[in-house]
């Protein structure tokens, strides 16, 4: 299974933060992101995403948005545990749902700091590097199952750039 994790485009700042929405600069990032992880997924013969998940709140769901638009194929679905103050456990949970030893897939992830990293770190182990993921950043692993330090990194990639690394 391929596993992307997205990290939220900039927002704009706000009392209440399940309103708050992506700028424009965080719409510009996503949008020209979306458009350099199609081709980065084409180029190494990863699967475009066939599933996204992502965080209820209004940003998260801005730019799940934005990404699906450069892949139409792909479903879309808002899940409770990629919103702020989930666990790791609840977001694995999630993943599991979607493992099939017998298809690769590629489930993309919507969500927020530190859950993102918190994610990463669980599946990469703590030795895996992958840099801070600054809104609109995104990593690429796969995983043979979901379980702690079973994933290998394929990419990384932050805004305003989106060149792959890893």
């Amino acid at each position: 299974m391929i596993l992307t994790i997205w990290r939220h485009g900039t927002a704009v700042e706000g009392v209440n933060d399940r309103l708050r929405e992506i700028t424009g600069s965080g719409r510009d990032d996503v949008g020209f992101g979306s458009r350099q992880f199609h081709e980065a997924c084409s180029v190494r013969n990863i699967p475009h995403p066939h599933k996204i998940l992502y965080s209820p709140l209004v940003r998260t769901t801005q730019t799940a948005e934005l990404i699906a638009a450069a892949f139409t194929h792909a479903s879309m679905a808002a899940d409770k545990a990629m919103q702020p103050g989930s666990s790791v456990s609840a977001v694995d949970e999630a993943v599991s749902a979607f493992i099939d030893a017998d298809v690769t897939q590629h489930l993309l992830l919507v969500s927020h700091q530190p859950l993102v990293s918190r994610v990463i770190e669980y599946y990469l182990g703590p030795g895996g590097y992958v840099p801070f993921l600054t809104p609109g950043g995104l990593v690429t692993l796969s995983l043979e199952s979901s379980q702690p330090t079973c994933a290998q990194l394929l990419f990384w990639a932050l805004p305003p750039e989106y060149e792959a690394g890893g």
